[in-house]
C-alpha cells in the first residue's frame, strides 16, 4: 500500500513516494490549457497509491480569477483523478480532507518540506530553490517560524521570486558590461536563467524541463543566441566571451540575491547552518561559501532526485 506525495506547482508537478523510490517531475504549465487532469490518471493509474498527500503553489497560475478559486479548482482535478484517500496540507502544517477556508491551503508546499526537516533538525535556514522560485526558512528549536503566505514571505525575505530555469533575464539585469560597453538590457522575454546556467554547464538539458522563451531548442548555441537577444545582439555582432559574461552577470545577481537573503535571516534568528535543497543547491552552497556559512546538501544526505521533488518526498513521509 503506497503513500504519495504530490506537489502541484504553477509550473510542475512533482510526486514522490515516502521512501524515495518514487522521484518524478513533470512541467505542466497551469496557465495554459492544462494537462494536470491527464498527468494525475496517468499517476493514479502507474502508481495505484492507497493514499496522497497534496500540497500546491498552482493557484496562484493566472488562469484563476484568486487564490481561492485556483485552490479548489486543483482540489477537485485531485479528487476526480485518484480513487483512494486524499488529504491536503495547510499553511500550518495540518492535513485536512475538505477546505472550509481555501486560502489556508495556498502556497504550503514550503510547509511541508520545512515541517519534515524539523523533525531531523532543531536549528537551520531551510533554503530550497527551484526552477521559479527560493524558499528560505526558518527552523528554531525544532519548530517553523516562517511566515504563512507568499505576499508576507515575500516581504521577509522568505521568498525570492527567482528560480534557476524561469526567471526572465530582464527581471534580475538592469544592464551588463559586455565589450560595446556597459549595456542596457532589454525588457523583454528574450532568454531565462535556464539559458544562462546551460551555457554555463551548471544544468544539461535534461533539467531545462520548461519551455525556451523563442519556442525554439535548448542546445548551447540556441541558449546562446537567446542570450545575446537581451542586448539586442545577435551572435554575429558580440562574440561567445560577451555571451558568457551575460550568463555569469545573471547567475552573480542570483546568487547577490541569495547571499543577502540568507545573511539577513540567519543573523534575525541566530541560525548558523543553511539545509540546501533544489534544482539550485549549488547556487546555494555558492552563497553559503561566500558568507562563510556552513552549508549541508540535501542532495547529500538524501540523493539529488529527492532533492528535486523535496516537497512531495516531505509530505508523503508526513503522512507515515
Amino acid at each position: 500500500m503506497k503513500k504519495l506525495g504530490i506537489d502541484i506547482g504553477g509550473a510542475n508537478t512533482k510526486i514522490a513516494s515516502s521512501d524515495g523510490a518514487v522521484c518524478e517531475l513533470y512541467y505542466v504549465p497551469l496557465w495554459r490549457e492544462t494537462k494536470l487532469p491527464t498527468v494525475l490518471k496517468n499517476i493514479s493509474q502507474s502508481h495505484n497509491p492507497s493514499h496522497v498527500g497534496v500540497v500546491m503553489t498552482g493557484e496562484l497560475a493566472d488562469c484563476y480569477e484568486d487564490k481561492a478559486s485556483g485552490v479548489t479548482g486543483i482540489m477537485d482535478i485531485v479528487r476526480d483523478s485518484f480513487d483512494c484517500e486524499i488529504d491536503f496540507l495547510d499553511q500550518r502544517g495540518n492535513f485536512v480532507k475538505h477546505a472550509q477556508n481555501p486560502a489556508s491551503l495556498a502556497a504550503a508546499n514550503w510547509m511541508a518540506s520545512a515541517s519534515f526537516i524539523a523533525r531531523k533538525m532543531k536549528d537551520c535556514l531551510f533554503v530550497d530553490m527551484g526552477s521559479t522560485t527560493s524558499d528560505l526558512i526558518p527552523l528554531k528549536n525544532g519548530k517553523v517560524i516562517a511566515h504563512n503566505t507568499d505576499t508576507q514571505r515575500l516581504a521577509n525575505n522568505e521568498l525570492l521570486y527567482q528560480g534557476i530555469l524561469r526567471t526572465n533575464i530582464a527581471a534580475l539585469l538592469d544592464s551588463v558590461a559586455i565589450s560595446p560597453g556597459n549595456c542596457q538590457v532589454a525588457s523583454e522575454l528574450f532568454a531565462t536563467s535556464a539559458d544562462a546556467y546551460l551555457l554555463l554547464s551548471d544544468i544539461d538539458e535534461d533539467a531545462y524541463t520548461c519551455e525556451t522563451g523563442d519556442g525554439h531548442g535548448k542546445s548551447e548555441k540556441e541558449a546562446a543566441r537567446r542570450l545575446a537577444r537581451v542586448v539586442c545582439a545577435d551572435l554575429n555582432e558580440i562574440d561567445m566571451a560577451d555571451v558568457r559574461k551575460i550568463a555569469v552577470a545573471v547567475k552573480n545577481r542570483q546568487k547577490e540575491r541569495l547571499a543577502e537573503a540568507i545573511s539577513k535571516l540567519c543573523h534575525k534568528h541566530d541560525i548558523n547552518t543553511v539545509l540546501a535543497a533544489g534544482l539550485g543547491e549549488f547556487l546555494i552552497k555558492n552563497a553559503c561559501e561566500e558568507l562563510g556559512i556552513e552549508c549541508i546538501s540535501l542532495a547529500e544526505e538524501w540523493s539529488r532526485d529527492i532533492s528535486k521533488v523535496f516537497p512531495a518526498y516531505a509530505v508523503a513521509n508526513l503522512l507515515e
